[in-house]
């Protein structure tokens, strides 16, 4: 009787009237399958969470490791760019060599680097950074050297006053910001802040090398007069150094020139 009312649809009111009490206990039974469907899909997604943190965690710091050694390069290029840039502007043979090692004591500073004889490396050969003198090539290798730096107290470098041309001797005191002007008397035409530049007397350091930059001047009522200057080069922080040559080759002269260029038509010029 059930079915054929259900199929000639005699009492729809009565129908949904036994659906609607029966809907609790529809969502009463089908309430621990959903409620562990949605309890697994929630673990499930945590766990897909924490996976795709855990990645992205180690991403992360690989990138970071990664810009890190990007950085250093960046400062590595920008010094090795400045050092040859130096060595363009003082128009020498030069040579960029690297440190390997480093002595700061309190009565010797000496770096050693990467090059030696074999690479035509000198004793009493300049060294210098991309803003000034470093010092010069104490002790030679077949592969490294010792390069004694100007504020070793042991060092001495003839200089002179850029603004007047006024000639001292700038010798290191054993710091690293600092060299001591000894020579400097209360009547010497030097300020602070004048730039001292290496003047080519002795032989070792070419002539024009931007030195250090006065610091202290004592006053004229001191007869000490001492002074003190601040090394140009960044002795602190360098990592790599620029060996120079100096261009030591004799100019041709005029009529030997022109009589060895294979362009030159005419006779040969007579010599003196």
């Amino acid at each position: 009787m059930l079915l054929a009312a259900e199929q000639q649809q005699l009492f729809p009111a009565l129908r949904e009237t036994f659906a609607g009490a029966v809907y609790p206990l529809q969502q009463l039974v089908s309430s621990p399958i959903r409620v562990a469907g949605e309890i697994a899909e929630a673990f499930a997604s945590r766990a897909g969470l924490l996976e795709e943190n855990r990645k992205l965690h180690e991403e992360q710091l690989m990138l970071k490791t990664k810009l890190l050694k990007f950085s250093a390069m960046e400062q590595e290029n920008i010094r090795l760019r400045g050092l040859l840039e130096t060595s363009f502007k003082v128009g020498e043979h030069a040579l960029i060599a690297e440190l390997l090692a480093v002595t700061l004591g309190t009565y010797e500073h000496v770096v050693s680097v990467n090059k030696g004889s074999r690479f035509g490396i000198q004793a009493e050969q300049s060294v210098m950074d991309a803003n000034g003198i470093v010092g010069q090539v104490l002790r030679v290798n077949p592969f490294s050297s010792d390069v004694i730096l100007i504020t070793d107290p042991n060092h001495a470098i003839p200089v002179q006053v850029n603004r007047n041309g006024v000639r001292t001797i700038a010798v290191g005191s054993g710091q690293l910001d600092k060299l001591l002007l000894p020579q400097v008397t209360s009547n010497t035409d030097i300020k602070p802040g004048d730039l001292l530049v290496s003047s080519g007397l002795g032989g070792t350091f070419p002539q024009g090398y931007p030195v250090a930059t006065v610091t202290t001047v004592a006053p004229q009522d001191d007869p000490s007069g001492k002074a003190t200057a601040k090394p140009l080069a960044q002795l602190d922080r360098i990592r790599e150094v620029l060996m120079v040559w100096s261009n030591s080759d004799p100019i041709p002269r005029i009529r030997e020139h022109y009589n060895n260029r294979p362009d030159f038509v005419g006779p040969p010029l007579p010599h003196e």
